[in-house]
């Protein structure tokens, strides 16, 4: 539906080291649905994705970190790739970032290792939880129940595995950012 998500942001964080249809293919599910997304990143002008290990296409960056807060958006959607989330759960303004998310009880979308920076801000322990699989024992020491499930949405908070799993993701996001 073309106007499913009219009028909600939604804010992508990301950084180098983002694998690449995790980023770009959940976004146009929710541009086509009329959400606004933006790129929120550590940097200014364009960071690098991934395919697995290879390098693919840049994105542009919108908002750079130090400009935005939480309260300028109605959810939150963090790609995976290793180097992505481990530079981002690294980085203070961007751990405080997602943290605004989970205090303001606001809907994220993890996919594949975006879900390292959720455990960095505390937004893992007691919830229900999927991720790439070598994420399972971090997240059950940081509290969370992690299975083995394409997708997984506990409350507010939507996760998946991997890039194979983003039809059904994207199709969640639609009703987790309505």
């Amino acid at each position: 539906m073309p106007d499913q998500l009219k009028n909600r942001r939604i804010a992508v964080l990301a950084t180098d080291g983002f694998e690449y249809v995790e980023l770009a293919k959940p976004v146009q599910a929710l541009r086509d649905a009329g959400a606004r997304t933006t790129v929120v990143s550590l940097k200014h002008g364009n960071i690098q994705g991934y395919n697995h290990q290879d390098k693919a296409d840049t994105v542009a960056v919108e908002a750079d970190l130090s400009s935005v807060d939480a309260g300028q958006f109605d959810g939150l959607l963090l790609p995976g790739g290793v180097a992505n989330p481990d530079a981002l759960r690294m980085d203070p303004k961007a751990v405080a970032f997602v943290k605004q998310f989970i205090q303001a009880d606001k809907p994220i979308a993890a996919i594949c290792h975006g879900p390292w920076t959720l455990i960095e801000a505390g937004g893992v322990k007691g919830k229900k939880m999927t991720s790439w699989p070598s994420l399972k024992t971090d997240l059950a020491n940081a509290g969370a129940d992690w299975v083995d499930q394409e997708v997984v949405v506990d409350g507010r908070l939507v996760t998946s595995r991997n890039p194979d799993d983003i039809p059904a993701f994207n199709r969640t996001l639609m009703t987790l950012f309505a």
